[in-house]
Formats: C-alpha cells, structure tokens, sequence
C-alpha cells in the first residue's frame, strides 16, 4: 500500500511517500480501506520529534481516517466487510490502509462525504472527553474557547452551542472572529486587539463564564482565573504558550476552581468506545440533522501530505486540513 512516514524529525519535507505492507487486523480491530485522512496538530509534533507515538501504535502520523471496512479480526461483530466507517486510530492514517479498534469507530453520518467524515473522530472525542466528561459542560452554562478556529474550536463550538450552552470564543484575526460567529460563537474576541478578560467579564456581566477550554497555557493561565465563573472549570488539551505558569492559590482556593485536562491518545481503547458510544447516541443525531457540520478548509492527495503540514502550521485555515486518496 501507498504511505507517508516521517523519514526523520524535521519540517515538512520529511514526510516521505513510501511503500508499507497493509496491515493485517488483530482480534477486536477493523481493516479499513482509507478514502481520507485529518490532519492534526498531534501530527505535526509527532514530524518535529516531540510527540513520539505509544510503543503500541503505528509509527506513521494520521489520527483519524473514513473509509470503507474490509476486514475484520477475531471477535468483531459490530462491523462487517462493506461498511462505511469513520474512526479515531491509534497512529497510521496517513496510508491507504489502516487498522483500527472496532470500538473506535462510528457509522458516516448520512450525507456527508468521506473527506468531511475523515475531519470528525480526532476532535469530537478530544471535546466530548475534556469539555463534557472532564470539566462537566450542561446546557445552560457558558463555554469559553480559546482558539475558536481550530479544527478542536469549530468543533468545542458547535457541540456547544447545539447542546444548549452559550459561547465565547477567542481567535487571531476579524476574518476568523466572524467564522466564530458564523459558527454560532455569541461573540469572538480578536486577541492580538482586544483583552479577552475584559470583553469575557463585559459579555457576562461580571460573572465570567463555567468552561474554559484552553489549548494555550503559559502566561493566559493567570488570566483565565479572572475569567471563570466561581466553581468554574479550566480544562487544558494543550500548552502553545508554555507548560509552566504561575497560580494563585488562593483565588483557586477562594473561589472553588477546577483546573484539569487530559490527553486522549494514551487512553485505553476501553475508554475510546465509551466516548464513541456518547458521540453516536447525543452528538452524531445534530450532525445528521445539520445542526453541528464539518469545517474543511482544505484538502490535498496523500501524496502532498508535506503541503498539508505547511498549511496547518502557518496558522491560515479555519477548521480542518484532510488528505485523500
């Protein structure tokens, strides 16, 4: 089968087509025939040497993938040859085949494509696990995310405001405030021009807000406190700015904060299904019905998976980055 590995640590150009065996499914896995691929900041880390993957998992990027099952290992049921799957891996997207654990992958929603398929399992788990499970988000209560037009915002974004809260969102530009907005955001702060405490406190009349999903740390850590409701949450996928940061305990204290977050990828497979059966009994309905849909900036062929990484990395998408087959 075509692929792209990572031929060594590095920038783009190390993204190298190459021939692999197609892998063979063990018990409890599906073979998938991949049509598309997302693409995603783990992937970039993983090319630069700072993300190594699990002694377990594919050494090829590629996190989430849609296609076609082809075969299935001992002991799977809910799946067979012929079905049309989308599915959070554990590495290995980035080629034309690929395996996955069963529980780790969910019907095409009806009507979408394959590329717009590919663009869902890897943020819609990282959000349902930190925003929902983690910091406990109900309808009613108000979400803030920073970095709203991320593939993980537009995504934070819509499953909010679909499940009955009310958002905030941050982003870098006017273009990708007003696709916050357009996203169902109730308002989007320019951080390079506006100071997100200020506008949060003036947009909550003082009260701040519930969630606060954070994929920024380093010195916003601070700032976010002032921006939490009292017996707020502050749950962290991610440390851009730095993973180290100053607290005052005693507003934690005081106050009653949370502060918590997680990774996804060292989760047990166990864990992976329980967030799949949650994604397909409250979340894939509102994508069916149109009330949450994919956000692709942009698709390339396998082949040009380097451009693809050159894209993520300059910052210029809103949404999602997917390869094809």
């Amino acid at each position: 089968m075509r692929a792209v590995e990572i031929a060594k640590p590095g920038g783009p150009e190390v993204l190298t087509p190459v021939e692999r065996p197609v892998p063979v499914p063990r018990a409890g896995e599906i073979l998938v025939k991949v049509a598309a691929a997302g693409v995603n900041r783990p992937d970039v880390l993983q090319r630069m040497g700072n993300y190594a993957p699990p002694p377990d998992a594919s050494d090829l990027p590629g996190l989430e993938i849609s296609g076609t099952v082809v075969a299935c290992g001992d002991g799977v049921k809910a799946w067979k040859p012929g079905d049309r799957v989308c599915a959070l891996t554990h590495g290995g997207g980035y080629a034309e085949y690929c395996t996955v654990p069963a529980v780790q992958a969910l019907p095409i929603p009806k009507g979408l494509s394959d590329a717009e398929a590919a663009s869902l399992p890897e943020t819609f788990f990282t959000v349902w696990n930190n925003v929902y499970d983690r910091a406990k988000l109900t309808p009613g209560e108000s979400l803030l995310v920073q970095g709203g037009s991320s593939g993980i915002g537009v995504t934070a974004i819509q499953m909010a405001v679909a499940t009955g809260s009310r958002v905030l969102a941050t982003a870098g530009s006017d273009e990708k405030c007003a696709a916050c907005v357009a996203l169902g955001a109730e308002k989007a702060i320019n951080y390079r021009t506006q100071d997100f405490v200020a506008e949060v406190q003036a947009a909550t009349g003082g009260k701040g807000v519930n969630v606060i999903l954070d994929m920024v740390g380093g010195d916003y850590v601070p700032r976010e406190l002032k921006c939490l409701a009292d017996e707020g949450r502050l749950v962290f996928i991610a440390f851009q700015r730095g993973m180290k940061t100053e607290l005052d305990l005693n507003e934690v204290m005081r106050r009653r904060l949370i502060l918590t977050g997680s990774t996804l990828r060292p989760r047990t497979v166990e864990y992976k299904g329980y967030v799949a059966q949650n994604l397909r009994a409250q979340i894939w309905p509102l994508i069916e019905t149109g009330k949450i849909k994919p956000q692709i900036f942009k698709t390339f062929p396998l082949a040009q998976a380097s451009d693809a990484h050159r894209l993520m990395e300059s910052s210029q998408h809103i949404g999602k980055i997917v390869l094809t087959n």
